[in-house]
Order: C-alpha cells, then sequence, then structure tokens
C-alpha cells in the first residue's frame, strides 16, 4: 500500500488552507472566477477577443468552450468541425449559451466546414483548437501564420519534429500560444513545486508519475462513412484506412472517441495523460526547456481488436540531474517527488475535466500529500522560488492575448513535455536504454529509435504541403 500523511489535505481543505479565496475554489473546480451579469459586459465590441473553435466534440463542449464563453472580455463567434453534424450542434450550444446570458435570441455564431476558412476571417482574433492529436501542429502553424492567437488541446503534437516546426512558427510569429496544461492552473500543482524546488524535501531523486493504460477492444468491421463527415481531411497526414465508428467518434452523442485509442493518430495514455504529469513534473524539476537524457522501459499492446495504444506499461527516464522518473499504471494517477528529506504526493484529486476522464485510484478528495505535515504547511518565502500563478488557464490565455505577455504553459514548455512523452512511447517499444541529446534532439548513436521519431505524411495534409 502506498505511504500515506495524516497531514494530506483534501482538495477543499488545500483551497481553503491556501487563501481560504471562494474565488480560488471555483476557478480550480473548473467553474469562472467571475460570471457577468451579461455576456456582452461592459466592454466594447472592439476590445473584446473573438474566438473560434476548431474541433467541437467532446472536450470542446466539455471543457474548452465553457472555458472561453466564461470570460467577459472574449466572445464565441465561430465554431469548425469535419463533422457537419457537430458544427450544427456547436453553434446551437453557444448561440444557446449567450441567449441565456444575454436574455434574448442570439444568432452569432458562425459555423465552418474547413479550419482554412475560418482562419481566413480577418474578424476572428484567436482559436481554440481541440481536434484530434494527428490535427494539432498543423492547424497551429497554420493558425499563426494567419496571425491568430492560440489555445491548443494538449499533446501538442502527434511526433517530435512536428513539435519542433510548431514551436519555431509560434517564436517566429509573435503570437501568444497556450497548451492545454490547466493543472498548472490549479494551486495544489504549483505548490507542490514550489516546496520542490524551494528544498522542502531535500534534494529530489526521484519521480514517480501514475498513468492508466487503454483497454484493448474496438470493432475492425469497415463501416460506411457518415453523409456528414469529411473523412478523408478527417484522416489528415495519416494513412488511408477504412472507416469505423470506433476509428473515430460516436455519432450519438458525445462520449470517449475511439481515435484516442489509436496508435495511427496518437501515442495513448503516455501522451493523452503524460502531456499533463510530465509537464507539471518538469515544472518542480525545473527541466521545462531540456528533456531526459536516457529511457527505457517496457509496455503490454493488444493482440487483437481496432485499439492498439498501450496498455500496462512501466517506463524510466534519467535526466541530466540526475532525477530518476519512472512513469506506471503501478502507482495512483498523480506524481510524488521523493527526496532526501521526505516526499509530496500531488493530484487531481476527484477533480475530472470530463464525465469520461479516467478516475484517480485515490478512494478520496486528496490533493496533496507529504511524508511530515510540515512540509505541506510551511509557507513560500519572498526570497524563494515561486512560480507563475493562474487559477483559470483560459483565462490566463485570454489576458495574455490582451496584455501579449507570455501564458503560464507557452509553446517551448509544451513542445518539451510532449517531446518526454513521445520518448517514453518509443522507449515502450525497444527492448534496450536509449540516449536522448535534448539539445539535438535525436537519439545518441541509434539510427533505429531515430527512425522512430518521425512519420510518413499524406498529401496534401503534410505539415509544410
Amino acid at each position: 500500500m502506498r505511504e500515506r500523511s495524516p497531514a494530506g489535505p483534501s482538495r477543499r481543505e488545500f483551497l481553503k488552507a491556501a487563501g481560504g479565496s471562494a474565488v480560488a475554489a471555483a476557478a480550480v473546480a473548473g467553474f469562472p472566477a467571475v460570471v457577468p451579469a451579461s455576456v456582452l459586459g461592459p466592454h466594447a465590441p472592439s476590445s473584446r477577443i473573438n474566438v473560434g473553435a476548431i474541433g467541437v466534440g467532446r472536450i470542446s463542449r466539455g471543457h474548452d468552450m465553457p472555458g472561453i464563453w466564461k470570460v467577459d472580455t472574449a466572445r464565441l463567434v465561430a465554431v469548425c468541425d469535419l463533422d457537419a453534424k457537430r458544427v450544427e450542434d456547436g453553434k446551437r450550444l453557444v448561440n444557446d449559451y449567450y441567449a441565456r446570458k444575454t436574455g434574448q435570441p442570439y444568432a452569432g455564431v458562425t459555423g465552418y466546414a474547413d479550419y482554412r476558412e475560418l482562419l481566413a476571417n480577418t474578424d476572428i482574433d484567436a482559436v481554440v483548437i481541440s481536434t484530434p492529436d494527428h490535427w494539432h501542429a498543423l492547424i497551429t502553424v497554420a493558425a499563426v501564420k494567419a496571425g491568430k492567437d492560440v489555445y491548443l488541446q494538449k499533446p501538442s503534437s502527434l511526433t517530435i519534429p512536428e513539435g519542433r516546426a510548431m514551436s519555431d512558427a509560434v517564436h517566429r510569429s509573435g503570437r501568444i500560444f497556450q497548451i492545454g496544461s490547466q493543472q498548472r492552473s490549479s494551486p495544489q500543482w504549483r505548490y507542490a513545486a514550489e516546496l520542490v524546488r524551494n528544498g522542502r524535501i531535500g534534494q529530489l531523486k526521484t519521480v514517480k508519475i501514475g498513468l492508466p493504460g487503454d483497454p484493448p477492444g474496438g470493432s475492425t468491421a469497415p463501416m460506411p462513412v457518415p453523409p456528414t463527415l469529411n473523412y478523408d481531411m478527417w484522416l489528415g497526414s495519416t494513412p488511408e484506412v477504412f472507416y469505423t465508428e470506433d476509428r473515430v467518434h460516436p455519432q450519438s452523442g458525445y462520449g470517449r472517441p475511439g481515435w484516442l485509442r489509436c496508435e495511427q493518430f496518437g501515442a495513448g495514455m503516455i501522451t493523452g495523460w503524460g502531456a499533463h504529469h510530465l509537464d507539471c513534473a518538469h515544472w518542480a524539476m525545473d527541466t521545462e526547456y531540456t528533456g531526459p537524457v536516457e529511457v527505457w522501459g517496457t509496455a503490454e499492446f493488444p493482440k487483437s481488436g481496432l485499439w492498439d495504444v498501450h496498455g500496462a506499461f512501466r517506463t524510466e527516464a534519467r535526466y541530466a540531474n540526475g532525477v530518476h522518473m519512472i512513469v506506471s499504471g503501478e502507482f495512483p494517477n498523480g506524481i510524488r517527488f521523493e527526496g532526501t528529506d521526505g516526499w509530496v504526493f500531488v493530484s487531481r484529486g476527484n477533480e475530472t475535466v470530463t464525465a469520461s476522464d479516467p478516475q484517480s485510484r485515490l478512494k478520496d478528495e486528496q490533493a496533496l500529500a507529504a511524508s511530515d505535515p510540515r512540509i505541506i504547511t510551511s509557507v513560500i518565502g519572498p526570497d524563494e522560488v515561486r512560480l507563475y500563478e493562474s487559477l483559470d488557464h483560459h483565462g490566463n490565455w485570454l489576458e495574455c492575448v490582451r496584455t501579449r505577455r507570455q501564458p503560464i504553459a507557452p509553446v517551448e514548455v509544451a513542445h518539451r513535455s510532449c517531446t518526454a512523452c513521445l520518448l517514453h512511447h518509443i522507449a515502450m517499444k525497444l527492448p534496450r536504454r536509449l540516449r536522448w541529446d535534448p539539445d539535438r534532439e535525436r537519439f545518441v548513436g541509434d539510427d533505429e529509435a531515430n527512425a522512430l521519431l518521425a512519420r510518413p505524411q499524406r498529401a496534401p495534409y503534410a505539415l509544410g504541403a
């Protein structure tokens, strides 16, 4: 059994101890800190940020669009999806929200079937991209070239070279980019990172990250392509394969889509939730702009069915500062930092983003625990390391769009955390220790491993085509 400290507070207790702020508690719970009396609010139309939503499926409807529309300085003006049914559902969802807030009929949302047409609309200032993973980098690059600021769902890219191209394009453009690593905007994650950075557990030695795997399954029976879906474009840069509903998304409702469990479109939970946890681990380790120098591991992969991402696994990494990272479903869902003088464990507690999120293995709301009560009741002093503070991830991005300062999860940080996840995925495939050069972003002396860094791209959807 996992060690447990009697000092481990529940998520509610932690928020109360963090300042007793109802605003903070509301923001971390996923509700707006301030709900305006009217969507239009006191802001003139010329000062509002017009946002387009690209991809309006499960994560967009339940998380990203609500994260935008609750902020008084922004207005969702467009939705885009390759499934025409979802475009209409998205328009209705947003229009109905604004109608309730204004108390009058509202029909100000435009629907698009092609993201390029949305990006060509000069009235749109910024986009929130909530598509499947294999479209993330391509649309982001196109968006910043079109002069749009970007909020991107994690993980940042399908491959490491795509992520590098995306980060470079964002930096060249000068646009504001935020990755959807929203754990950074929950106070327990920031506080855990500050405790580690300020030596409350002594010298950091080991980081244990708990992540579940995915089950096998999925129907392999070909099906007719729904008339509402542009399936060829949905496949994008990935190979042409027959349509079946379990490969794409449900045609009825907005449950967990099958593409999350297909390696053609992603890497499974190692990037799905790993992008969150490895990012927060890097934050505490002060390795946000680098990566491991060695990775190794094993994993189980399905032997039948459509879904082929990893199941049970254990992967490990070593960093230049000597820290040893272990990622496995053997651990509770969260991060445990172990040092010479104790440990800190941090998790989401009972918080979920969507109803279909994998649940933590914790039995209660516990969000923060430590080997000694004094660790998590200590105060970070004014002369100690204080990390970027945000209590609303979408709100932080929108504020940075207005002020042009960098948000809490900028593009290079996104690329580096995704890179680490993809390295763990490659380590699942090759039965040996792999040496990594984080500066050159290449494996050292290993042509077979380097061949796995990129994937062939299908025309006309290749990045840079």
